[in-house]
C-alpha cells in the first residue's frame, strides 16, 4: 500500500518532491497550496487547494486523511504555517519534516544592505535618496505597503498580471525560472537602480540578483525569519532519503 504523504507546498522544492514521490510509485503524494494564484504551477499528484482553517483545521484534516507524514515545503517566510504544521504533527503523532532550501550568501561584487522586514527595507530605500529613479520590488502584492509610505517609484512583479496597489507601482508579471540576461534587460529597459528581495534562496531568484550584481545595483535584502523547528533538511533529495527510510522501517 502507497504511503500518503501530506506536502504543504507552493515552492519549487514542493513540486519536485511530489514528483519524485509519484515516480517512486511507493508514495501517494498530497500537495496542499493556498490559492494565491489562479493558475499554479503542474505538480504531479493529488493537489488541495486552500486553507485549513488554523491549527484545529489541519489536525482534522491529518486525522481524516490517515496521512503517514507531512512535509512542511512551503516558502522560507511562510512562518505561520509552518508553525501550524509543527503544532499539527506534535498533537497528531504524524511524522513531520521541513524542507527548506538555504539561503542566498552575498559575493564577491555583490552590494547587498540587510534588512529586518519590509519596513526596515523601506526605511534603506529612503536613506538613498534616490529621487525619481525606479526601485523594484520582487516581494509579492501583500507586502508592500511600507513602500508606499516614502514615496518614490516602484516596479512590483507579480505571478499573475493585475492592477498596480499604490498609484506610485507600476507592475510587470512573470514566473520563474528567471533568467539572468532576461533580468539584465528588463532592470535597463525600466531604469532600475536598486532591487528589493526577501532572502528566499534557490536557483530562480538567483538570476536576478545576478543581473543586480551585473549592473553594479544595491539589493535591499530582507533577512529571513527563524527556521521551522527541527527536524530540517535543504534538499529534495535529503527529504525524498527522509520518507523512505520511514517507509523501510515501517514495513
Amino acid at each position: 500500500m502507497a504511503d500518503r504523504v501530506l506536502i504543504l507546498g507552493g515552492t519549487a522544492e514542493a513540486r519536485e518532491l511530489a514528483a519524485a514521490l509519484v515516480s517512486a510509485g511507493a508514495f501517494e503524494p498530497v500537495t496542499a497550496l493556498a490559492g494565491r494564484t489562479d493558475t499554479p504551477a503542474e505538480i504531479a499528484g493529488t493537489v488541495r487547494v486552500g486553507g485549513f482553517g488554523g491549527v484545529d483545521g489541519l489536525i482534522e484534516h491529518l486525522r481524516a486523511e490517515r496521512y503517514t507524514a507531512l512535509i512542511d515545503a512551503t516558502h522560507p517566510f511562510a512562518r505561520q504555517i509552518s508553525e501550524h504544521a509543527a503544532r499539527a504533527a506534535a498533537l497528531t503523532g504524524v511524522p513531520r519534516l521541513a524542507l527548506v532550501r538555504p539561503p542566498w550568501r552575498a559575493g564577491a561584487g555583490d552590494r547587498w544592505i540587510a534588512a529586518a522586514d519590509e519596513r526596515a527595507a523601506a526605511e534603506a530605500v529612503r536613506d538613498l535618496d534616490l529621487g525619481d529613479a525606479t526601485v523594484f520590488l520582487a516581494l509579492g502584492r501583500q507586502r508592500v505597503q511600507d513602500f508606499a509610505a516614502i514615496g518614490g517609484r516602484f516596479l512590483l512583479r507579480t505571478v499573475e498580471p493585475m492592477p498596480p496597489p499604490f498609484e506610485s507601482f507600476r507592475m510587470t508579471a512573470g514566473r520563474g525560472p528567471f533568467h539572468r540576461a532576461d533580468e539584465q534587460a528588463l532592470f535597463e529597459a525600466e531604469g532600475v537602480v536598486v532591487l528589493v528581495c526577501r532572502n528566499s534562496g534557490g536557483a530562480s531568484g538567483r538570476a536576478t540578483l545576478d543581473a543586480a550584481r551585473d549592473l553594479g545595483l544595491p539589493v535591499v535584502m530582507i533577512d529571513r525569519p527563524e527556521p521551522p523547528e527541527p527536524p530540517c533538511v535543504e534538499t529534495v533529495a535529503e527529504a525524498f532519503g527522509w520518507l523512505r527510510r520511514r517507509r523501510t522501517v515501517s514495513a
